[in-house]
């Protein structure tokens, strides 16, 4: 029986359509993020024992590290400089309010110098943000001339408050030093110096609570020592703004799980009394799914995957908020910054992946940037010293310390 001359139509327009959808859907753009395919018998994580990797092998499963593939800036709208608009001088700049943001001694001025050329040779050259320096004493005349003559923007040197960063009153003391010496003969980083206690401690919840930061809206934090790449030609800070990011971030690791083996426990004693804090589109299983055999037992369920907040760009509302606010209270009255040793990295981390809706939080995949011994270097045409898809310049074995594909497997490639 012959088919109507409509119906005909019909199927010829439909079977067009499934062929135009097929052909949009898998079309790729050879700058857009996508991650690599799964090498064939190679799904596993490997342990972080040392032992050499083979050649070529990765520990993420993946045929090769997604930094290899080119790619470009993230989407539109981006501001970009038009004339004198980021011009230091201008006081009707398109400078949002934000600034970048260091903790930083007297003495590591060198390398303070050393950051700041890389990321204003590399971007704030071009837009001219401020500088915030913070110490726990007053900075020398030396570091001052030396760091204001680094850049053309302002600079602002600030001391931190005794009592946002004493050991505070309620830490027992002699179970301070046991815990101290518990933690070093368990291999535990710095876990024997007083003050590197004092800076997580003051890096997880206490630095915005300094007046120069009390109307700041964003900070990029940097540190002494580190590298920049890759020229990068839009405002990082309206970026975030525009596209409604909270947190953002290049590089994401294991930590020593003898440094947070009550952080876990903690927070869910925080959770079970304020379940409204957690949200709905979290990424709490970047938080709990288990990538290095054992780290979940000892930390009583988190992986201790981690943003690594030497680079952080951040909108300091995620902190004030009532959520970080009252969860930070509670982890600083359980000790645990002294008692182990809580990184600002996990506390950090912890709380942008149950408290924060995952789409708000950003991997700058085009910022080329080091902290030894680790990189984040692009495939995009504007870096100069780092190569693509490097993940370390250290031994092999620190590749398996890598959590980018747990947190592309949990929020995506694409926030």
């Amino acid at each position: 029986m012959a088919i109507p001359k409509a119906m005909r139509y019909l199927a010829g327009a439909t079977c067009l359509i499934f062929i135009f959808l097929l052909v949009t859907l898998y079309r790729t753009d050879p700058t857009a993020i996508k991650l690599p395919t799964i090498k064939p018998g190679n799904g596993a994580p490997k342990p972080a024992a040392k032992g050499a990797l083979e050649p070529g092998d990765r520990p993420q499963g993946w045929d090769h590290d997604p930094q290899q593939d080119p790619s470009g800036e993230p989407p539109e709208p981006l501001h970009r400089v038009n004339g004198d608009n980021y011009a230091p001088d201008n006081a009707n700049s398109d400078r949002i309010n934000a600034t970048l943001l260091s903790l930083v001694r007297n003495e590591e001025l060198d390398d303070m110098l050393q950051s700041m050329q890389d990321l204003e040779s590399t971007w704030n050259h071009k837009f001219n943000y401020p500088w915030t320096f913070f110490n726990d004493v007053p900075f020398t005349k030396e570091f001052k001339e030396k760091t204001s003559a680094a850049t053309k923007a302002k600079t602002h040197y600030h001391t931190i408050p005794k009592e946002h960063w004493e050991i505070p009153s309620w830490i027992n003391k002699d179970l301070y030093t046991e815990s101290k010496k518990m933690l070093s003969e368990k291999g535990v980083q710095y876990s024997e110096m007083d003050s590197y206690h004092q800076m997580c401690r003051w890096n997880s919840g206490v630095f915005y609570k300094h007046p120069a930061l009390e109307k700041v809206q964003y900070y990029w934090r940097v540190e002494p020592k580190v590298h920049f790449f890759c020229g990068v030609d839009y405002d990082v800070f309206r970026y975030m703004q525009d596209h409604n990011k909270t947190y953002g971030f290049t590089l994401t690791l294991l930590d020593s799980p003898d440094s947070v083996a009550t952080l876990w426990p903690e927070t869910m004693k925080f959770l079970a009394d304020h379940p409204e804090y957690e949200a709905k589109n979290n990424a709490k299983g970047f938080l709990t799914e288990e990538k290095e055999k054992g780290h979940n037992k000892i930390t009583n369920g988190y992986s201790t995957c981690h943003f690594w907040s030497n680079f952080e760009i951040a909108n300091l509302d995620l902190w004030r908020s009532p959520a970080y606010t009252q969860y930070f209270d509670h982890l600083d009255k359980a000790g645990g910054f002294f008692y182990e040793r809580w990184g600002d990295a996990p506390v950090h981390s912890v709380a942008v992946g149950l408290f924060e809706d995952k789409s708000r939080v950003h991997w700058f995949r085009d910022i080329g940037y080091q902290h030894i011994p680790f990189f984040n270097c692009p495939n995009n045409g504007k870096c100069k010293g780092c190569e693509a898809g490097r993940f370390t310049d250290g031994e092999d074995w620190l590749n398996s310390q890598d959590c980018r594909n747990v947190w592309f497997k949990h929020a995506g490639m694409e926030a």
